[in-house]
């Protein structure tokens, strides 16, 4: 019993470190495809305020801890199993660490409801009508919110700037510009510099601004500011949001080994315990192995400039620190993603190709869970 305690805490961890490693450019996608925060200095942001969001998961997250933790929705035979919280933790956290390998931004919370289904199915313990109104409706409704309030909420912020005589600065490339003038003997090009240029070019090629006050302050200033504090809003709300699920697998070991009379690492461990644990592993996964993920989220499903992106930002750090507080299970992947897809939607600059690739990894999320979680907890004799 000990070792299979201690194996379950290590699969959550391994499951954090995975969470970390998909999730955590999510919070700061908005500020590195806007130009505003470099990739790294984003990153090491979106960690911190993620970690803080995990401690305060302590007091304001307790009812997601116990939804993941299978209560209600499979037979209460197969909670009580200490197979079931190793499985759920193994099959989840394979399939995220699959896709953050190839880029794609998939939702640990899918990964964690297709694995406790996959083990629910396989043992023929499911219900049904619980995992729809715990878990299938809050999942499925809250893209499509976030896609409808940020397109949305981007025009009204757009028809308020202009009223307000915000108006965006012509993007001013400033360089040097070389003109070939020989060619020496042996072919080689000789060139020099003809003098410093000054050209219009596009949003990609050099940084749009605002040019106006709000309040009496900056425009692209006030803008600047509000944005970082929605990413910093943002990452706290996942920390807030996905540290109760992940903890789930910890808090189920425990009261396995408490029952049992074990007094192995997760038999000794408290409901807070696992929730710090399992923030220090996003922390980690998010600092160490984020990159392909983070470049897929800011670069590429849409191009934006600020005031597309603080909105984007505005509308996911809301409903997920909304959700959080009502212990309804959304995924943080999914608002944010969906938030992006309706800017795109709207400003027309959606790269529809990455959306389609993006769409296909959440369709199979659930599945592919399902199955690694249903082979785990068969091979564990669950």
């Amino acid at each position: 019993m000990a070792w299979m305690m201690i194996l379950a805490v290590t699969a959550a961890v391994v499951l954090a470190f995975a969470n970390g490693s998909n999730d955590n450019a999510k919070g700061v996608a908005t500020l590195i495809g806007s130009r505003l925060m470099p990739l790294n200095k984003a990153i090491l942001f979106a960690a911190v305020m993620t970690f803080l969001g995990s401690l305060a998961a302590i007091v304001l997250a307790g009812e997601l801890a116990s939804r993941f933790g299978g209560k209600g929705i499979v037979d209460a035979a197969l909670v009580t199993n200490a197979s079931f919280p190793i499985s759920v933790g193994i099959g989840a956290s394979l399939t995220v660490l699959l896709a953050t390998v190839i880029g794609m931004p998939i939702s640990t919370t899918h990964a964690m409801v297709g694995s406790i289904v996959g083990i629910g199915i396989s043992s023929s313990a499911l219900n049904w009508s619980a995992a729809a109104s715990k878990f299938f409706i809050p999942l499925m409704i809250s893209p499509l919110i976030a896609v409808t309030l940020a397109a949305g909420a981007y025009l009204v912020l757009r028809t308020l700037r202009r009223r307000m005589g915000v108006t965006r600065q012509t993007c001013l490339c400033v360089g040097s510009e070389y003109h070939p003038v020989s060619l020496t003997a042996d072919g080689a090009m000789m060139v020099q510099s003809t003098g410093v240029t000054l050209k219009a070019d596009q949003a990609d090629a050099c940084q749009q601004r605002y040019a106006g006050r709000f309040a009496g302050i900056d425009a692209q200033k006030t803008l600047d500011v509000a944005h970082t504090l929605s990413a910093g809003a943002l990452s706290f709300g996942r920390g807030l949001n996905d540290t109760p699920k992940i903890a789930a697998v910890m808090i189920a070991a425990g009261v396995i080994a408490g029952a049992a009379g074990t007094d192995g690492l997760a038999g000794g461990m408290g409901s807070a315990g696992a929730l710090v644990l399992t923030g220090l592993g996003i922390t980690v996964g998010g600092i160490l192995a984020v990159k392909r993920v983070a470049k897929t989220m800011s670069y590429g499903i849409t191009e934006m400039n600020d005031g597309q992106a603080f909105t984007a930002n505005f509308v996911t750090a809301g409903l997920v620190i909304f959700a959080s507080k009502l212990g309804m299970p959304v995924s943080t992947t999914h608002v944010s993603c969906g938030s992006l897809f309706g800017i795109g939607a709207v400003n027309r600059q959606a790269h529809w190709g990455t959306i389609g690739k993006v769409l296909t990894a959440w369709v199979t999320t659930l599945p592919v869970a399902a199955v690694l979680a249903g082979i785990t907890w068969h091979l564990l004799g669950g």
